[in-house]
């Protein structure tokens, strides 16, 4: 999935439209946005993307025109305290430092939208004097997501080193997939489809973005897994064609692994798995089943989300380390 903001400063390389990149570089305490949070101001008063919202954006906002007029990039450093915040009611009581940059774009069309694409890990900072650059290979790097470099060494004002989204490999292309593919994707997932029935697995019933494989299943699970960290998630239309699934993927490195089902569908596949010994009992550990969070979800699309719930989390992990 592209990434918004970079297409836009893209866009407005191309067309030369001015345009003034805001990015938070630093938190203390409670604040709506985290390091690393980007908008886009435009001279008419459009953003995108987004700082927070309310009045911390709004004076960002103000500070971001008048740097568009001036051609000056600026720093700012806000107090969210209750005279800050007290009409807008963000009373959070932390500190939010970042940067303004409003000829950002004029890096080019070129370097923001190879950052757009995530095709490859790039790392791109910000220097003392305001410059916008690549960094080069060697830098921090970060398994999945895009990581920001809080405190910078050095002269650099901000790094932040931006990666391939993670894959969401699904097995099955029946209702469970349908809702959870488009949902995946405006998630940050790269998805891909499996399933050997064509008909199924046609782009009527996913969005372009999702990539599908129709075939039959042997040659479906020898397929190999991409480079970047891969998640997977069992949706076929029976216990049967799971548990085929389940047999090969689950001797894969997927960071994680979901099954749809109940909990004595879990028991029936472990003690069936056990006694075959097809996985060993690490193996089967990793399994979630059922998969998804208890939200009391129901329909296709209540499922999507509490599925897709958990796999934020253990996408999380990979950045933040595990928590709790």
């Amino acid at each position: 999935m592209r990434n918004i903001i970079f297409q836009a400063l893209a866009e407005a390389a191309r067309s030369s439209e001015p345009v003034a990149l805001g990015v938070i570089t630093g938190v203390q305490g409670s604040s709506p946005q985290k390091v690393g949070a980007k908008a886009l101001f435009y001279a008419d008063g459009r953003i995108k993307g987004t700082l927070g919202g309310g009045c911390l954006e709004a004076e960002i906002q103000q500070r971001a025109v008048q740097s568009l007029r001036t051609g000056q990039s600026a720093m700012f450093d806000l107090l969210l305290d209750h005279d800050f915040g007290w009409d807008d009611g963000l009373m959070c009581g932390g500190k939010v430092c970042g940067l303004i940059l409003p000829s950002a774009q004029k890096v080019g069309a070129e370097f923001w939208g190879e950052l757009a694409e995530r095709k490859q890990t790039m790392t791109w900072g910000v220097t003392g004097n305001f410059s916008v650059t690549s960094i080069p290979v060697g830098a921090p790097e970060a398994d999945a997501g895009a990581v920001e470099t809080p405190h910078p060494t050095g002269d650099w004002l901000y790094q932040e080193t931006v990666t391939a989204p993670c894959a969401l490999w699904i097995a099955g292309a029946g209702h469970i997939a349908q809702a959870v593919a488009p949902l995946a994707l405006q998630l940050d997932f790269s998805v891909t489809v499996f399933d050997d029935r064509p008909a199924l697995a046609s782009h009527e019933f996913f969005p372009h973005e999702v990539t599908l494989q129709a075939d039959i299943w042997e040659n479906l699970l020898a397929l190999p897994l991409p480079a970047t960290p891969a998640f997977g998630l069992i949706v076929t239309r029976g216990h049967r064609h799971d548990a085929l699934v389940l047999k090969e993927w689950i001797h894969r490195p997927f960071r994680f692994l979901g099954m749809i089902g109940s909990a004595r569908k879990a028991r029936t596949m472990i003690e069936h798995f056990t006694e075959e010994k097809l996985a060993t009992p690490e193996e089967l550990q990793r399994v979630a089943c059922p998969v998804g969070v208890k939200i009391r979800s129901q329909s296709p699309q209540e499922i999507a989300v509490s599925i897709l719930a958990q796999f934020i989390d253990k996408r999380a992990e990979l950045v933040y380390g595990r928590t709790g």
